[in-house]
């Protein structure tokens, strides 16, 4: 038979045990009913096609708009607005986005951005805009998005002779910089519009810039600039005399939200917690 001691220190851990599980199960409800509300966040690489999410059915139900009327707009100003056959776009975004128009009428308002940049990165707010009362529209807010355009990064080795391929992911990349191994100044390798030489060649077709016959002097980091002078890629090269051809590596370093690695090790704490609980309450038993 358990003592009173042991009986006391059983009661309070499977009251702490309790309470723990009930908040574990609050913290789930407010969790999942915040999400509901909250603003999408969605993540991108510089060149790539980002999609906006946007169904505004969710909110003006299933009945039919005789015109479809759709704003897209950032804080300071308007992205995009389509009324039928009339689209404005502003200067920046100018060919880069659209609503997926075939869609349009079911539901799908979407913001399609192509060639994504750095600088898009920022919130985005959609409205269906609305037959009001007395012939007045109405502006219905649909969808909140926080859109985030990462650069590349990447770690190349190569032998010497061997040529480099220098991803330039996008149309908007207009610089590449070169700071050698040991050294602490940039220098500027390339500019968009220069005449191919014999150790440099852009693509006719593709973006991307061939190094060629590396030597060990082109050791170092390579960045590939955009027309606001931010790094759409960072390349780190080693020029190797005892690398094979299949040990050539290019590594990606794939961009992880902060909010997405919180919630992770959080729920991982609290999973911890747990399972140190019930094993301390098993051991009483």
């Amino acid at each position: 038979m358990k003592t009173v001691t042991e009986r006391l220190r059983y009661d309070t851990l499977h009251f702490r045990f309790f309470i723990l599980i009930q908040c574990l199960q609050t913290g789930a409800l407010v969790d999942s009913s915040s999400l509901s509300s909250a603003m999408l966040s969605i993540s991108y690489m510089a060149g790539d096609q980002a999609i906006l999410p946007c169904s505004w059915k969710s909110h003006l139900g299933e009945a039919a708009l005789p015109v479809c009327h759709v704003q897209w707009v950032t804080p300071s100003d308007t992205v995009f607005e389509q009324r039928g056959n009339d689209k404005w776009q502003a200067p920046e975004f100018e060919g880069r986005v659209r609503v997926p128009e075939e869609k349009l009428g079911s539901g799908n308002c979407s913001l399609i951005i192509s060639d994504v940049q750095l600088g898009d990165t920022g919130r985005y707010d959609s409205f269906m805009v609305v037959d009001g009362k007395r012939s007045k529209r109405t502006r219905v807010f649909i969808q909140g998005v926080r859109l985030l355009v990462s650069d590349h990064k990447s770690y190349q080795v190569h032998q010497p002779g061997e040529d480099m391929v220098l991803q330039l992911y996008t149309r908007h990349s207009v610089r590449v910089v070169f700071q050698a191994r040991n050294g602490s100044e940039w220098s500027d390798l390339w500019m968009r519009g220069d005449n191919n030489s014999q150790r440099l060649e852009k693509h006719l077709l593709l973006e991307q810039l061939t190094v060629k016959r590396l030597e060990p002097s082109d050791e170092g980091i390579y960045k590939v600039l955009d027309q606001h002078g931010l790094a759409v890629s960072t390349v780190q090269l080693s020029v190797d005399a005892r690398a094979r051809a299949d040990r050539r590596v290019q590594e990606t370093l794939e961009y992880v939200p902060t909010d997405v690695a919180a919630k992770s090790s959080c729920s991982a704490l609290l999973t911890l917690a747990v399972l140190v609980l019930s094993f301390q309450t098993l051991q009483l038993l």
